[in-house]
């Protein structure tokens, strides 16, 4: 594996999903070194960017791909790209060594569907699932349930999405 500080960041995106009332989805991890730890086994939906795709189109896809949802109106999004590393000794597990963490454009999104919708234990396109529950979270919350090395972003995504919350 090369030096961790010479890895490049993975091209990703971050969902901010809202439903009628101003909470945030998030789903509890499956499995994953990156992801989960003991405590901190919740997280907003969030994954990668394929080649020559747009931040846009490749956020409705990894939220239909983990979720089912597509019943969504845009609210917004962070103009910058937001980046957290990985803990160095997890980094050879994470995503075959390749990355040192993610760098991720976050989009805030207003839940339109029913909740029948969300299907997490059959995700959309024979994915596997991701997630083996999930709730509506306020979104003060968030940054207490994901593992430590992605608080800063979580801070940030609730200091930039939070009008779009239940007060």
């Amino acid at each position: 594996m090369p030096a961790y500080d010479s890895l490049p960041y993975r091209p990703c995106v971050g969902l901010t999903v809202f439903n009628r009332e101003g909470l945030v989805f998030i789903g509890r991890r499956s499995s994953g070194p990156e992801h989960i730890d003991a405590t901190h086994i919740w997280q907003m939906p969030q994954g990668g960017i394929d080649a020559s795709e747009d931040p846009y189109k490749a956020a409705l896809r990894e939220l239909h791909e983990e979720t089912n949802i597509r019943s969504v109106e845009k609210l917004g999004e962070i103009a910058e790209w937001l980046a957290y590393d990985i803990p160095r000794d997890i980094a050879g597990q994470a995503w075959g060594g390749k990355y040192r963490g993610q760098k991720q454009k976050w989009f805030a999104l207003r839940f339109t569907g029913k909740e029948k919708e969300i299907d997490i234990a059959h995700p959309a396109a024979g994915h596997d699932p991701e997630f083996i529950a999930w709730r509506w979270e306020p979104m003060k919350n968030l940054p207490a349930l994901v593992v430590p090395f992605k608080r800063q972003t979580y801070e940030r995504v609730v200091k930039e999405f939070g009008k779009f919350a239940k007060s």
